[in-house]
């Protein structure tokens, strides 16, 4: 295994898949600009094709808040690529991920979009040595527990380990996080079989409320496993306004691990 950053995973899985180049969107708030070949063409194309046809194409862009970029730079869109149909979306945590995700996208002939984040790049991790396809679809148990699930992905699966830890130590509670790696679509199946085991559940994102992934994740547990709830399911997500380029109120605006441990701690009227 070898210890290297985020950004080197990347750049391995593309000196390794030269045969497809995939798309770099510097800044995910730029990624408006393309919508509709995006959305319009390359997602639609094998339906409309009756299969036929292909657009096996990769986007990568970067998104999240990342030390005062301001509102235009700092956007969180996963929510609005995972509602699109034929479009796969995934979500790198670290950089066996980045890695492994990277090389699946690109072979994949479904067009792929990789949701990163700007202040992960130089995370360290370790990653194989030899050749590593991460699968595009699933979920990940990083952190195993049996009272509560903490969800989350990208950036904010760290917060919930962090969180997790602090649980455990100070409270006594086993909180079991769910990595939700792949966004469209979702693990609805892991979704579930987390849930059943320990019974509450907190989803965990940088993203604005109302509508993103927690809501979507919500929706799941009600469906496959409401009935084996303890306590109502809660989301931790940032305040829906235009990101602040101000130090103090950006940190404000913006969830962190303190945040999820007081949301489960809530669960379970100790808040």
């Amino acid at each position: 295994m070898a210890n290297i950053m985020y950004w080197e995973a990347i750049q391995r899985a593309h000196d390794e898949e030269m045969a497809r180049d995939p798309l770099e969107i510097m800044s995910v708030n730029f990624a408006w600009l393309a919508m509709d070949q995006m959305f319009n063409s390359a997602a639609k194309v094998r339906y409309m094709s009756g299969g036929q046809l292909t657009a096996p194409c990769v986007f990568r862009s970067a998104g999240g808040a990342a030390h005062q970029l301001g509102a235009q730079h700092s956007a969180r869109m996963e929510k609005v690529f995972m509602g699109i149909a034929g479009l796969r979306v995934v979500t790198p945590s670290n950089p066996k991920q980045a890695y492994g995700l990277l090389k699946s996208a690109i072979r994949c002939d479904d067009p792929v979009f990789i949701n990163e984040h700007e202040l992960m790049y130089n995370m360290k991790g370790e990653v194989p040595d030899s050749e590593y396809f991460h699968p595009l679809e699933g979920s990940e148990v990083a952190r195993a527990g049996t009272d509560v699930t903490l969800f989350g992905y990208n950036i904010s699966v760290h917060w919930c380990l962090k969180a997790a830890e602090i649980l455990d130590k100070q409270y006594g509670i086993s909180a079991e996080v769910v990595d939700l790696y792949s966004l469209s679509p979702l693990d609805r199946a892991g979704i579930k079989a987390s849930v059943s085991k320990t019974h509450r559940a907190v989803i965990a994102e940088e993203d604005e409320a109302p509508v993103g992934v927690g809501s979507e994740v919500i929706a799941i547990i009600n469906e496959e496993c409401f009935f084996e709830l303890d306590a109502a399911p809660v989301r931790v997500h940032s305040a829906l306004v235009p990101q602040p380029y101000n130090h103090t109120l950006e940190k404000a605006a913006i969830p962190d691990h303190e945040d999820v441990v007081k949301a489960v701690l809530k669960l379970f009227g100790k808040a």
